[in-house]
C-alpha cells in the first residue's frame, strides 16, 4: 500500500518547484525537502533543485543527506563554489572540521576569497 500524499506533492513541476520556494522562505525546510526530492529526483540534470534540497536539508538538520546531495553536486558540477562552501559547512556542522577545510578554502578561491 502507498503513504498518503498531501496537496503539495501535486501538480506540474513548476508549480511544485515554486510550492518548494515558498515552503522554504517560510522555514519549512522539511515540508520543502520532501517536494524537492522528488523534483530532483525527475531532473536530476537541473542544478537549482538540487542545491535547494541540500540546503533544506542543511537548515532541517539532515546533514547526512545534505551531504550526500551536495557531493552529488559536486561530482556533476565540480565549479560549483556554493556547493563547496555549503559541503564545507555541512562537515564542519557534522564536527568534522578536519574535512571541512579544503572545500571552504576551495569555496574561497573560487569566489576570489584570498587571505592576504
Amino acid at each position: 500500500m502507498n503513504a498518503p500524499t498531501t496537496y503539495f506533492e501535486h501538480g506540474t513541476a513548476a508549480e511544485r518547484w515554486a510550492r518548494a520556494q515558498l515552503f522554504f522562505n517560510a522555514r519549512e525546510y522539511a515540508t520543502a525537502a520532501r517536494i524537492l526530492d522528488t523534483l530532483a529526483s525527475e531532473a536530476p540534470e537541473q542544478l537549482a533543485p538540487r542545491l535547494l534540497l541540500a540546503r533544506a536539508y542543511y537548515h532541517s538538520a539532515q546533514l547526512s543527506r545534505a551531504e550526500r546531495e551536495l557531493r552529488a553536486i559536486l561530482e556533476r558540477w565540480p565549479v560549483e563554489d556554493y556547493a563547496q562552501l555549503m559541503l564545507g559547512r555541512t562537515l564542519e556542522r557534522s564536527g568534522r572540521g578536519a574535512e571541512a577545510r579544503p572545500y571552504l578554502r576551495m569555496a574561497a578561491a573560487m569566489a576570489g576569497d584570498f587571505p592576504e
